[in-house]
């Protein structure tokens, strides 16, 4: 049953019964008769058939939001027994959005050095993305906005406040000036991130209410990209105060805090909320609540959120 309802899961997420199968690392048919055989078992059509995927019927989404628990409490189940017997083992996925992925180092440093038979991936992924990835069990916990959008049924532990820097040459229009305003911003050629980053919203939404066109002169959803541009002193961006420290000084170029409103926003860990928790995730829960209280103690919060 629970690798049937693997089954159901991977077509939801890949949308295509050969691309559903190759996931799940079985043939296309095997798909089909286990996701069949469920069907035979409620006695209801869970999937919409034609030359190719269609969709799940009304019964077939009630019975993805069943199998999102089922299967995530089987996972917990099989790592918290394996764990008693040898420790934390597994593979832990962590999903992040862009300007916080230089902060991940933080949490991976010391959960590898806790728990060295544990594998980490982390990936780069929007905000809404990221909600999307927990909820579909292809990521763990993620790292993400805490004051912006709908959390949902999520263990939140804020680590800090994203402060905005506007980098730009040394010698530019700005020179020996202690700060600028968002509309002085939009006065240079900006590199930024692309507009379904939520980093991106809150830069245009600021720009905007001072009165100023938000338009960038280039787009990218990478950081790497941006810095690289804004190193060859013909670009300018606006980016996170923690990100820029972490990067250190640049050749030729100038961080400016931007004020005119002193704008902030929380970032934080978002877990699923289960009980029971995988202990991988309650392993990872309490590294971030340690590493809030160096970061921003204000912040830091006694027990879940």
């Amino acid at each position: 049953m629970i690798d049937k309802l693997d089954f159901l899961l991977a077509l939801a997420r890949e949308q295509h019964f050969g691309h559903a199968a190759e996931a799940c690392g079985v043939t296309q048919q095997t798909l089909s008769a286990g996701v069949k055989q469920l069907e035979n078992r409620f006695g209801v059509q869970l999937v919409l058939r034609g030359s190719r995927f269609q969709g799940f019927t009304p019964e077939g989404e009630r019975v993805l939001e069943w199998a999102r628990r089922i299967v995530a409490d089987a996972r917990a189940m099989h790592e918290e027994v394996t764990g008693l017997r040898r420790g934390l083992t597994g593979h832990l996925r962590i999903a992040a959005i862009p300007t916080a992925l230089p902060m991940i180092v933080n949490l991976t440093t010391p959960y590898r050095e806790r728990h060295p038979d544990v594998r980490l991936t982390v990936e780069s992924a929007t905000s809404a993305d990221i909600f999307s990835l927990i909820e579909n069990l292809e990521a763990d916990a993620g790292l993400t906005y805490l004051d912006n959008e709908p959390l949902g049924r999520v263990i939140s532990v804020p680590l800090y406040r994203e402060r905005y820097r506007l980098v730009t040459a040394i010698g530019g229009p700005f020179e020996g000036r202690t700060s600028v305003t968002w509309a002085e911003t939009s006065r240079l050629p900006l590199c930024l991130l692309t507009p379904n980053m939520q980093n991106r919203r809150i830069i245009d939404q600021q720009i905007r209410e001072a009165g100023a066109d938000p338009a960038a002169t280039l787009e990218s959803n990478s950081m790497i990209v941006l810095l690289t541009h804004v190193r060859t002193l013909r670009w300018a961006s606006i980016m996170p105060e923690i990100l820029v420290d972490a990067l250190g000084p640049m050749e030729g170029v100038r961080t400016i805090p931007i004020t005119a409103p002193d704008l902030e926003h929380t970032i934080g860990l978002v877990a699923p909320r289960r009980e029971p928790s995988t202990p991988m995730v309650t392993a990872l829960v309490a590294i971030a609540r340690s590493l809030a209280r160096t970061l921003d103690p204000d912040l830091a919060a006694p027990g879940p959120s």
